[in-house]
């Protein structure tokens, strides 16, 4: 009985710092447990963390192994818990529950407030709630210094493949927000995103176009954005969202200092 006791008093330290080995299957699973996880803790994330054109933090995943995604790379990685996204995979999920793989799946950010209340999860399921609080008190300080910077004022489309643009009801539009834009989709009628035709995008005239980094190659999808038209609208007021736009993450806050900063050097040009 009294070894039992002493065994359970040493293991319980342990268990209360958490889960020894993550996996992480989704992008933005992947960036809020390098936020938050201890040294060794995160044994994987997906191969998506080390592309530039979508992660926020390629220099931290550069130095953990990275997945696929798929059930066979996960279970070599004998993990305690696997985190992954709504947009996971449902049969991989499935397949891991049935293996009795402990899965914890995170609805995507769509304001600020998500992503304080993600952090706060992240840090309860790694056993970092002291580490997640920092984090987000750094979050904190750091949109209380971006509110008093001067915002650019002026309109904004956010535009991509097939024409797409996003509104003002989603993370790209509290970007925007955060950096003194309006979206001019809201104004259009589409608030949660959608098709704009590119007509209807030369007629409002915004003040910036933002649009996504290139992958190699060509894609149909793509062959609006090569339209003489919008080359016209966005000479000279054009901007490229990145990595700090995808997740809800505190690097929100960076895409929208560098739009900010993006506007005093075209008012200074010009």
């Amino acid at each position: 009985m009294r070894l039992a006791l002493t065994l359970a008093l040493i293991a319980a330290p342990a268990l209360a710092e958490g889960p020894a080995r993550v996996v992480s299957i989704n992008l933005c699973t992947d960036q809020l447990a390098m936020l938050v996880a201890g040294p060794g803790q995160l044994v994987s994330v997906s191969h998506l963390s080390r592309d530039p054109r979508v992660s926020a933090m390629t220099g931290e995943a550069a130095a953990l192994p990275v997945n696929h995604g798929l059930a066979e790379d996960i279970l070599r990685l004998r993990p305690d818990l696997v985190l992954a996204s709504a947009y996971s995979a449902p049969a991989t999920l499935d397949m891991l529950r049935r293996l009795d793989l402990p899965v914890q799946v995170f609805d995507p950010e769509e304001d600020l407030q998500d992503i304080r209340a993600n952090l706060d999860r992240m840090g309860r399921l790694l056993g970092r709630r002291d580490r997640a609080r920092a984090v987000i008190a750094r979050f904190d300080a750091d949109l209380a210094a971006l509110a008093e910077m001067p915002g650019p004022g002026g309109r904004a489309a956010l535009y991509g493949a097939n024409g797409y643009s996003s509104g003002d009801q989603g993370l790209a539009g509290v970007i925007l927000s955060l950096a003194g834009l309006e979206s001019i989709a809201s104004e259009l009628g589409l608030p949660h995103g959608g098709f704009l035709p590119l007509e209807d995008l030369v007629l409002a005239d915004p003040d910036l176009v933002v649009g996504a980094a290139r992958y190699p190659g060509a894609s149909r999808a793509e062959e609006v954005l090569d339209h003489p038209a919008l080359r016209a609208v966005t000479a000279g007021r054009a901007a490229i969202s990145g990595g700090d736009w995808v997740c809800g993450t505190p690097h929100v806050l960076r895409a929208a200092a560098r739009l900010r900063e993006d506007a005093r050097l075209r008012e200074d040009a010009s």
